[in-house]
């Protein structure tokens, strides 16, 4: 049985939820199987568009369920739960845009080319840090529906409440409930990735997490692609013309938001070596407050991680809230030389409000040892002087996939331009988003028809293009 936990007081509340058997994991994707070809025809925008209204209409029931499982507080899951039907509002948008499906066509060779919904359901892994962005309504769901494939969802244990109060949301705006699957357990997650009507999976998560899925999909005998969002440790480099003012109070705030539970937290941060801007940095840190983690394996994930970390100088640490599963952020501090001697163990992502600030000499040496970092979803630089920036954000613009030039990773846009993914360990397919409009691209692949006749096209390839979609003819 699955049980919901108040990270508050560490007790369970509520109905267990039992762990779904293997029969109900293969009831739940067939059923979504069956289901696909009617969404394939159907009104897709409207119906996310609807399902949008059905989450902002709900936000009440659903934002004091989540803050009971997670205490992430009703400002950010109400920001959540807006941004989930953002989402889906948005793959509405990319849809009547229609250029996604990339219709190409070469008179010449006679050969048309476009995207097409992957034939089958798409297994998705629900976050612990996002209860509803990238949970049961989040943007793999969002993007696997707009792309035309049903989806099964296998639920996180840190909100199980949660899990299928969404899924009842959004079944309700469905044509067919079946369309959204959702699964517990452990053993379910395996028989979902290992199902033959399963095409491709989506996870948000640790990176031995998504070496086990990766482990499940390379015992099918038919393989398929996998789309993980692992780990990161997002460096920061503050060069010496950075401008001072609110460096300090943002490195805080950036490392503490939602008790440091971010993909996008920054743990890496390279500063000069001026005893006033790493005292200041530590001075923030040590204002600052923790709260509770998300649930009490993750909070003993972060523990082991600052004792991993213990053998640096620490150089703050706020206060320790007062829920059970509360902790206290913490920063160390060590020189860029034994820095780079401790690669790349000393650089491992601990997750939670812990950060690592490496002071050094002469900003030449930077790009060597940045050079040497694991692929990360975002790198940042602070400084006024571009061409004093130009060879660390090379070595960045390398590492990373996004890109932040005086800001904090904290947080991502939900937009067209979004690139939320990474070299490796950022992300399985560093090709490929989970955020923004492009994310739909994972669940789509392509299809060419040569000396094909017109009636048998697809309208989108046709010469009267009857639904208006954009196309690229002879280049």
């Amino acid at each position: 049985m699955i049980h919901a936990y108040d990270p508050r007081t560490g007790e369970s509340f509520g109905e267990a939820i039992a762990e779904s058997t293997d029969a109900e994991v293969d009831a739940a994707v067939e059923a979504a199987h069956a289901a696909a070809p009617a969404w394939r025809a159907a009104a897709r925008p409207e119906v996310l568009e609807a399902i949008a209204s059905a989450l902002e209409a709900n936000v009440e029931e659903l934002w004091t369920v989540a803050d009971r499982e997670t205490a992430l507080g009703e400002t950010r899951l109400r920001g959540e739960v807006a941004r989930a039907a953002s989402q889906f509002r948005l793959f509405a948008e990319v849809l009547r845009d229609g250029g996604h499906l990339e219709a190409v066509i070469s008179r010449q060779a006679d050969v048309r080319r476009m995207n097409h919904p992957l034939p089958g359901v798409v297994g998705v892994f629900s976050a612990s840090n996002f209860p509803f962005a990238f949970s049961v309504a989040g943007g793999d769901t969002a993007s696997a529906l707009a792309a035309g494939c049903p989806v099964v969802v296998k639920a996180h244990p840190a909100h199980p409440l949660t899990s299928e109060l969404s899924a009842g949301v959004i079944r309700s705006a469905l044509p067919d409930p079946a369309l959204l699957g959702l699964v517990h357990g452990l053993a379910a997650g395996k028989r979902l990735v290992q199902h033959p009507d399963v095409v491709a999976v989506g996870f948000t998560g640790s990176i031995p997490g998504g070496k086990a899925i990766q482990a499940l999909i390379d015992e099918r005998p038919e393989p398929i692609p996998f789309y993980g969002e692992l780990g990161s440790v997002n460096p920061v480099v503050v060069l010496p013309s950075a401008a001072r003012e609110g460096l300090a109070s943002g490195f805080a705030a950036s490392l503490t938001l939602g008790t440091g539970q971010f993909c996008t937290n920054p743990g890496l941060v390279f500063v000069p070596d001026d005893a006033d801007l790493v005292a200041s940095l530590g001075t923030a840190v040590a204002g600052s407050s923790g709260s509770a983690m998300l649930s009490e394996r993750i909070r003993q994930g972060y523990l082991d991680g600052v004792e991993r970390l213990a053998k640096l100088t620490l150089l703050a640490e706020g206060a320790q809230g007062e829920a059970a599963w509360a902790v206290a952020p913490r920063v160390f501090t060590i020189d860029l030389a034994a820095f780079a001697e401790g690669l790349p163990a000393i650089a491992e992502e601990c997750f939670g409000p812990s950060s690592i600030v490496v002071t050094y000499g002469d900003a030449a040496e930077l790009p060597s040892v940045l050079e040497r970092l694991e692929g990360s979803l975002t790198a940042t630089v602070h400084a006024t002087d571009v061409d004093e920036a130009r060879p660390v954000a090379e070595a960045l613009a390398r590492r990373a996939g996004r890109l932040i030039w005086n800001g904090w990773p904290t947080g991502v846009a939900v937009c067209w331009a979004m690139h939320h993914g990474g070299p490796w360990p950022a992300s399985t397919a560093p090709a490929h988003t989970s955020v923004g409009a492009m994310a739909i691209r994972r669940w789509v692949r392509p299809t060419a028809y040569q000396g094909w006749p017109s009636e048998l096209l697809p309208p989108e390839l046709r010469d009267d293009n009857p639904l208006g979609v954009p196309q690229r003819v002879d280049g």
